[in-house]
């Protein structure tokens, strides 16, 4: 048997994260999960791509100052909306690799991350500008639609800590 034999597989990185945690896992909700946060973590960067190019576009003859934060705000946001997407995909390859995980930690890591992809959905409900609003027959969206806007923040904070919560209470 050779030393590198011996080595766990590596997964070099976020991109190889994904395919080694879906391998490595015995959950099938964790790996429904994988699919979901690589698929929405594609199409929020690259909407993020976009908008940027968008507000640089429509800044790059402006000197600095507020534009200059609003385009790195901008790009901060983009990170915060990523990073708990890729958090459970990095914990649970991590955890594979080094020491070998449960179906119960991966089932629990991939319910917490469902929970925050469904809490973003609800904070945009809530964020979504009076302007823009539909009519709807829905009492929970009219409800959703009635909190401020600035409340659409709570749900993705909340699903994040569930998700720490998760990590911390499973391993």
């Amino acid at each position: 048997m050779t030393a590198a034999a011996d080595e766990p597989e590596s997964y070099n990185g976020l991109p190889g994260a994904f395919p080694y945690a879906f391998r490595a896992s015995d959950s099938l909700l964790f790996k429904l999960y994988v699919g979901v946060a690589l698929l929405l973590t594609l199409g929020i960067a690259l909407m993020f791509v976009f908008g940027i190019v968008v507000l640089l576009g429509a800044s790059a003859s402006v000197r600095g100052g507020t534009f200059t934060f609003s385009r790195a705000f901008f790009l901060f946001v983009g990170v915060l909306v990523v990073a708990p997407l890729l958090a459970p995909v990095l914990l649970v390859a991590r955890r594979h690799r080094r020491q070998g995980s449960s179906t119960a930690y991966d089932r629990g890591m991939g319910l917490a991350a469902l929970g925050f992809v469904a809490s973003l959905y609800v904070g945009l409900i809530i964020s979504v500008p009076p302007a823009l609003q539909e009519p709807t027959g829905s009492a929970v969206v009219a409800t959703l639609y009635a909190l401020p806007q600035l409340a659409g923040l709570a749900p993705p904070l909340l699903a994040v800590g569930v998700l720490y919560l998760a990590h911390r209470l499973l391993r």
